[in-house]
């Protein structure tokens, strides 16, 4: 966070949790760092009154008490982003976790910066020489082993120029270590960057592109487009945090930032240590070499909480600057909302709807407007994707988070207690989701070698509409009173239901599926209700179709590869062959 200016100091007021009141402090501004008592807590200022100020402390402030000395630093709240990032796990403050595999407890050593990070040496090649004409964004130098993706040292913002001294190959280079020199502007291997200021780009790219998940569901109904935002609403045990866990582990982002926002700490344990494990498909290295964990636990400061997603979005900036596509997955921003209305009762702000505070809706919107595909500023393309879990209490669905959020995202993953209880995961449902990228989408695909696919899935959509309202009817006059046409939409819509949008998160076949296994596998379900419903016209009673054996249709998920997109067309030539013999 940097040094305290000796000059400038004042004493505690009032200590209330996380709120701390101080006078004396000249020459503060908002949003300033300020350490606080012996032990040099941080705290952020967030109201100014006279020679008074109110600050959010995002340490634990027992002991603290009135009199106690504060120092202000001259600067906001900052990440030192370089090239220690992936693999590793921090705090909402990105500061270094040790023992994250069992206690996920922040190491402090003097200094927000861990001496561990600071001390490492990194091997620095340089791209360019020296002389060359360098403007913000263009790449100085790479990292090699700084995780498994190509780690490139840039031009920070607002520095141009001739490159007047550059550091030559070396396997000796610490994090603040000067590694080329700008006119007279250094350049350090890391950068300090605020972490509630967005990143500079040149411009947004307004052209969609999918970002592919692996989940059939999402990929195939509501799929959601590189730096684009989607939110994950849902009651307990409906699996938000399962969900979004597939994502990260199989989701073709060049870089996921994990920030668990207020979750239980065995949840973020059970993360690192998945991530550990599994092999990243595209490089046969560990997935979390890849991966950024920002574990703020509920049993961690509740304040950092709030700091934790700015943190978050800001290293996946970071990355996107470098070209990266990368993904945050934020679980749960209403962990987040619990803390920005603690702290706002505290602070004695009028409270809005259920308590939380007016600003609410506005936090919301600077943190998912963050997300976008860009043109940086070195002339690459890169994205930054937000994707938000919400956890409503007590699974209402109109209270302020969850509604304020749909505003400002693009697609809705709304998980269905029912679908869940009856173990139907993903438990996405298809009454209450939406994706408004889809037709941008659906060009994507067409121009990209699936003219089929926003086809197909206005059709699955009416599929389940109509199974949907027909199975209503049934539940009144039974299934067996509807014509025969009819019925072959109710088993055309179980057919898709298990045999497609059902996935197995624990299967290694199933737990991730490639696009051409998706549309294999729904254009079986079509071609299984076409030959059904003509059966139907040839006179062939409906019960005899009922009861035709449909297990190698809903099993053909889990037993075939996730690429396997040939054998799902094999089986269903032989199966369709099958069907078409009832009489």
């Amino acid at each position: 966070m940097g040094n305290v200016d000796a000059d400038r100091a004042g004493t505690v007021r009032l200590v209330n949790g996380p709120l701390i009141e101080i006078e004396g402090l000249q020459e503060i501004s908002m949003l300033e760092v300020v350490t606080v008592g012996p032990q040099r807590i941080n705290s952020e200022v967030v109201a100014i009154t006279g020679n008074r100020a109110t600050l959010q402390a995002y340490e634990y402030t027992g002991g603290l008490k009135p009199g106690d000395q504060v120092g202000a630093t001259g600067h906001g709240l900052a990440g030192l982003l370089g090239p220690g990032l992936l693999g590793q796990a921090f705090d909402g403050l990105l500061r270094p976790l040790s023992s994250v595999d069992l206690w996920l407890t922040p190491e402090r050593a003097g200094s927000t910066e861990d001496q561990t990070v600071l001390s490492r040496s990194w091997t620095f090649i340089p791209t360019v020489t020296v002389g060359d004409q360098v403007n913000p964004g263009d790449v100085l130098g790479t990292v090699p082993e700084a995780g498994s993706i190509e780690y490139r040292v840039m031009v920070p913002w607002g520095v141009s120029g001739e490159l007047s001294w550059l550091l030559p190959k070396s396997d000796q280079v610490h994090a603040l270590d000067v590694v080329a020199r700008v006119g007279d502007t250094e350049v350090t291997l890391a950068e300090q960057w605020p972490v509630r200021r967005r990143r500079p780009i040149k411009e947004r790219i307004s052209e969609a592109v999918p970002l592919h998940t692996g989940q059939r569901v999402l990929d195939l109904m509501y799929p959601v487009a590189l730096g684009s935002a989607a939110a994950v609403p849902g009651g307990f045990g409906t699996g938000k945090t399962m969900l979004l866990q597939q994502i990260a582990k199989w989701s073709n982002a060049d870089v996921i930032v994990y920030v668990g926002c207020g979750e239980r700490g065995n949840e973020m344990a059970d993360v690192l240590d998945d991530l550990s494990k599994l092999t990243d498909e595209r490089n046969g290295g560990r997935l979390i070499d890849r991966t950024v964990i920002i574990a703020n636990t509920s049993n961690m400061p509740m304040m950092a909480r709030e700091a934790s997603i700015y943190s978050g979005i800001t290293v996946a900036e970071f990355y996107r600057d470098m070209g990266y596509n990368s993904v945050v997955i934020a679980d749960s921003t209403s962990r987040w909302a619990e803390a920005l209305r603690e702290f706002a009762n505290r602070n004695g702000e009028l409270p809005a709807e259920e308590g939380y505070p007016a600003t609410l809706a506005s936090a919301l919107s600077a943190f998912y407007e963050r997300a976008g595909r860009v043109t940086t500023l070195g002339g690459q393309v890169g994205s930054t994707t937000v994707l938000g879990a919400i956890s409503p209490p007590g699974g209402d669905l109109t209270e302020p988070v969850t509604t304020d959020t749909q505003r400002f995202v693009r697609s809705l993953w709304l998980l269905d207690r029912d679908l869940a209880y009856s173990r139907h995961y993903p438990a996405i449902s298809w009454t209450g989701s939406f994706a408004r990228d889809a037709e941008a989408i659906g060009q994507w695909h067409e121009a990209n070698g699936d003219p089929g696919w926003s086809q197909n899935r206005a059709r699955a959509a009416a599929l389940l509409a109509e199974a949907d309202r027909l199975s209503a009817l049934a539940e009144i006059i039974g299934s067996g009173s509807l014509p025969g046409h009819q019925r072959m939409v109710l088993l055309g819509g179980r057919l898709l239901r298990d045999g497609v949008l059902q996935q197995n998160a624990l299967s290694n076949n199933d737990a991730f599926s490639s696009e051409e296994k998706g549309a294999a596998l729904m254009d079986f379900v079509f071609e299984v209700l076409d030959l059904c419903q003509k059966l139907v016209d040839r006179g062939v009673p409906a019960t005899t179709i009922e009861d035709f054996d449909y297990v190698p249709v809903v099993r053909a998920r889990e037993e075939f590869g996730p690429d396997d997109a040939k054998g799902i067309a094999g089986r269903k030539k032989e199966f369709l062959k099958r069907l078409g013999d009832l009489k």
